[in-house]
This record gives C-alpha cells, structure tokens and sequence, in this order.
C-alpha cells in the first residue's frame, strides 16, 4: 500500500509538472501575439499623429505639399524601421519555441497551428501579420474596411477626345487615398459586395507650350507665359464619396461543414461612380529670372465647378487593380468648351 500511494503520488507529481509547462508554452506564444501586436498599433497609431501634424504644418502654408508628401514617407519609413527592430525580438523567441516543438520537447501539434506568424517584407514595409492557418479558418465579417490607395495619370477629354491634348501625358498625373466599406450583399454567395466610403483626389495638369491657365472673369483660358516657366502645374483637390458594384471571384472555403467567406483573394471587378465637391484648386508655376528661382502659387475658384461626379471602375487580381475614372461634370462651368477629367492608374485596396 505504502508503494502505491508513492507511485501515485510521483505520477501526479508529473502530471501536474507536464500540464504547468504546457500551460507555460501556450501562455508564451499568446504574450508574443500580443506583444508583435501591440508594437504594430503602437507605431502605426504614432505615425498617424506624425501625419496629421504635417498636415497641419501644409495647411498652415509651413510646408508644401511636395515637402509634406516628403516629410510623410521619411516617418513612415522611421516607424516601419522601428517594427522592424522590436518584432525581431520576438521572432527570435517564436523560433526557439518552434524549435522546441520539432525536436519533440512540446507536444501540442494544435498551439503552433493557432499562432503561426507570417514576416513579409514586401508588404506595408516589413510589417508583421499575424494569419490564422487552415486549421483555424473562419468567415470574414460581411462587412470589412480597406485603405485605398490610387496614383497614375490625369488629363481631360476635349470635344470626346484625349488626342491632341494640351497637357502633358506622362507630366500630368494624379492620386486618391481614403477609406472604404465593403458588404457582402448575399449570405451564402461571396459574388456580388457593395463598396463605399470617401476619397480625396489630387488632379493634376500639366499645359504644354509655356502655358497656364488664366482666370478672364467667366472664363478660364490657357495662355502662353510671358516668361520660360521650368513647371506648370495646375492641381485641383476633391472630396467625394465612391459607390461600387464589386464582383469578387474568391473561391467559397468549406470548413467543418460551414462556408468560410474571404474576399480580395482573387480577381476582383468594380464598376459605379462618385460624387463629391471642389474643395481646392490652385496653379504653381516655377521659373528663373537673371538666375534667381522663383515659385508662385496661386489659390482660387478658377472658375471651377463646385460640385463633381463621374463613373469609375477597376479590374485586378486580390489588392491591386486597374483603375479608370471619369469625371462626368466639366472641370470649368462656364468655358465654351466643356473639358471633363479623366485617369488612369493602379489601385490598392489594403484589408
């Protein structure tokens, strides 16, 4: 009897040393989940402070837009660098564990399954994601939110035509950022979504021949300048509010029987439109005189319609898209000619 209550008791011991250090695994791959986490918020939520301090200082005529823009991609670049340096910590930690459970001294095949970690370097600047492995696959939310991000070239339509423009092709170009929503119209389809939100459009035009646009009461004009300009750049800000149609083609998952839902994993077709208002519009020009380097920026309605809308439309494969739009409202409201904008570029909707 004796021999036995030492027998149990030692199993028990061992027992109970097994189930601590098990306990003890989980419990220090979750601290890492949270701790990569937590220093992915942290410096993106400094960062976000960063740029709309910047903004402030364009707003305020401190910087321009150039140097703005400038100043934004150096602190992005600090900050993805900081991710950089604290998750490499982690990592290393991550990899002993790993190591641990190869070489058998952990056994718990599910742990790894639920906290495997991905480091892309190619993707917003060596950031790190944490994914859930096909083990743990579960439905996105029907409705998600992206960041989206556009740039690519810009001029206007005159008489049906692009031919023959007055603007440069490459010289003239644009950009749009904002937020979107994305809702999955149908329960058990993964078709059909329903994309909206808001976006600012930088559109720039660039005149051939020494020209810039000139404000002649009604009217707005392009005339040749009286002096050699190095640039001329004739940039209007919109804010608007995009409505799409999105067909998603991502293939319906089957997971323990139920339907697992992703969307932006494969080819991707939006077609609708937007509509908005004129928030700025203003013309830089840069030239030298007896060797002195000059820049005039010039603020104003240019007599250019307040309000605007247009169609719009992309095809891609997951984030990136070819991206069209068209503005359907004539950038002048009173000109004899009515000239509409029109870009072309490549998109990203970033989950």
């Amino acid at each position: 009897m004796r021999n036995l209550t030492i027998y149990l008791a030692v199993s028990a011991c061992l027992l109970v040393t097994k189930v601590s250090a098990q306990e003890t695994f989980d419990e220090r791959v979750r601290d890492i989940a949270k701790k990569i986490e937590l220093v992915t918020k942290e410096e993106k939520a400094l960062l976000k402070k960063e740029v709309d301090e910047v903004n402030k200082e364009v707003e305020a005529g401190k910087l321009t837009y150039k140097e703005g823009d400038a100043k934004k991609l150096q602190l992005a670049e600090i900050r993805s660098n900081n991710i950089e340096t604290k998750v490499a910590q982690y990592e290393s930690e991550l990899k002993e564990i790993v190591q641990q459970k190869v070489d058998g001294k952990i056994k718990d095949p599910d742990t790894i399954k639920k906290f495997r970690f991905v480091w892309r370097s190619d993707s917003w600047k060596k950031d790190v994601r944490k994914r859930d492995s096909i083990q743990n696959i579960t439905s996105e939310r029907r409705t998600t939110s992206q960041f989206v991000f556009a740039a690519g070239v810009n001029n206007l339509v005159t008489d049906g035509a692009v031919a023959n423009s007055d603007f440069r092709y490459w010289g003239s170009h644009f950009y749009e950022w904002g937020t979107t929503w994305n809702t999955r119209l149908a329960k058990n389809s993964n078709l059909l979504h329903l994309k909206y939100g808001f976006s600012f459009q930088y559109n720039n035009l660039r005149a051939t021949d020494n020209r810039l646009f000139v404000d002649n009461g009604t009217t707005t004009d392009l005339e040749t300048s009286p002096v050699n300009m190095k640039d001329s750049r004739f940039r209007n800000l919109n804010l608007v509010v995009p409505v799409h149609l999105e067909f998603d083609f991502s293939k319906k998952i089957e997971h323990d029987g139920k339907p697992v839902f992703r969307s932006h994993k494969s080819v991707r077709f939006g077609i609708g439109g937007y509509a908005g208002v004129n928030v700025k519009s203003k013309q830089i020009i840069k030239y030298d005189i007896d060797g002195y380097k000059t820049k005039e920026v010039t603020k104003g309605s240019f007599n250019v319609n307040d309000f605007v809308y247009g169609v719009s439309t992309y095809i891609g494969y997951k984030e990136t898209s070819l991206y069209l739009k068209y503005d359907l409202s004539p950038l002048f409201k009173d000109n004899a000619i009515d000239q509409n904008n029109i870009s072309l570029g490549i998109r990203f909707d970033l989950n």
